[in-house]
């Protein structure tokens, strides 16, 4: 397996377009950049209580730098989206810290106070906000949906079930964990208590059977999404953990933390399988980065849902788009990969095949 491509390249970076209006903390970073899973909007939390929803991809005004041609199988699609879409401004009142989009089913005849259009579906994106509020807004329409109550802190964090369900999982200041279920009204089903410290992040496994969160604490701590039980707490690292995500296939996760560490685990097991050292790009098979972006001041970022580019949001409430090398992963990770979509490790255990390969398909080889 071989990188495809050189380094990161700068392809563009968007800074806020009004003066900075306060002198104090936290008034213009960019705290958090999310892309829409079908990859048609790119939001942005620019600072000034402001989020701005873009079409994607970019128009060539935007871009700061020539990029290699790309292609993209859904190309024409985004044409058609971005000659209809146009960019919002969505002003929430509060500095922004969370963002995380989500799929609303299409309405249907009869429905009361639908958020879209009867027979067609729409985007959501959810806010979380300095004083504790979650606002959920229509994209297409920039208009307020909700406004979730009951966080009595900074919502640092926000994470959409990926079935299309509409649970919504926040990550807060206030030490806990809340449960929202957008297709009842916004009604809150679950508060999750554990942590001692500010929650800095939430993300729910893909096959929506767990969530992990992590805290100002040297451990993460992983959850049932079916009984919202605590499962375990994973512990590791030398400094707080402020980062987790899951890997497509759910069979591992990932934690960051203030010791430069990036932990990788078997969530089923507990087990640590792998330590990353930390912008850092990794090819899973590989034993070392396959590039280097040379950012500075950055605080967040997220990968393009097709691949190709990576969004970073900077303390100085700018953005900037770079580009991502390419990986043509093995045929047998890619098998591997397919297994584990619908395979936990206890399954893959109880396999009657050879240990190597069991090995191989719990990921403790590469």
């Amino acid at each position: 397996m071989k990188p495809v491509g050189e380094e990161p390249v700068l392809l563009a970076e968007l800074k806020p377009g009004r003066p900075q209006r306060y002198d104090w903390k936290s008034s213009c970073e960019t705290w958090s950049v999310a892309f829409s899973p079908d990859g048609a909007w790119f939001a942005w939390s620019q600072g000034h209580c402001v989020v701005k929803l873009i079409p994607w991809p970019l128009r060539e005004p935007e871009l700061s730098c020539k990029a290699p041609e790309r292609k993209s199988r859904s190309s024409k699609a985004e044409a058609r989206s971005r000659a209809v879409a146009k960019e919002k401004t969505l002003e929430c009142g509060q500095i922004v810290w969370g963002l995380a989009f989500s799929a609303w089913p299409a309405a249907e005849e009869g429905d009361t106070d639908p958020a879209c259009t009867v027979g067609l579906p729409c985007l959501i994106l959810a806010t979380g906000l300095n004083d504790g509020q979650i606002k959920v807004w229509e994209v297409q329409t920039g208009h307020l949906l909700f406004s979730l109550l009951g966080h009595e802190d900074v919502v640092r964090d926000l994470s959409f079930a990926p079935n299309g369900s509409l649970i919504l999982v926040s990550a807060s200041r206030d030490k806990t964990l809340r449960v929202w279920d957008l297709s009842r009204d916004g009604r809150q089903v679950q508060v999750l208590s554990g942590h001692v410290q500010w929650v800095y992040c939430c993300s729910i496994s893909p096959d929506c059977s767990m969530l992990c969160s992590a805290a100002g604490e040297k451990s993460a701590l992983l959850w049932s999404m079916r009984s919202y039980a605590l499962i375990r707490r994973l512990e590791g690292h030398q400094s707080s953990v402020v980062s987790c995500d899951f890997s497509p296939d759910s069979a591992l996760l990932v934690t960051a933390s203030y010791d430069a560490c990036v932990i990788m685990w078997d969530p089923y097991t507990g087990e640590q399988l792998r330590t990353l050292r930390l912008l850092r790009i990794w090819a899973l098979e590989l034993r070392s980065p396959v590039a280097f972006a040379p950012m500075t001041n950055g605080l967040c970022c997220m990968y393009f849902p097709h691949g190709g580019f990576i969004a970073t949001g900077t303390r100085d409430g700018h953005v900037q788009f770079w580009t991502a090398p390419r990986v043509l992963s093995s045929l047998k990770h890619l098998c591997r990969k397919a297994l584990r979509t619908f395979l936990t490790t206890y399954q893959v255990l109880a396999l009657p095949i050879p240990r190597k390969l069991k090995e191989f398909l719990t990921y403790r080889t590469f």
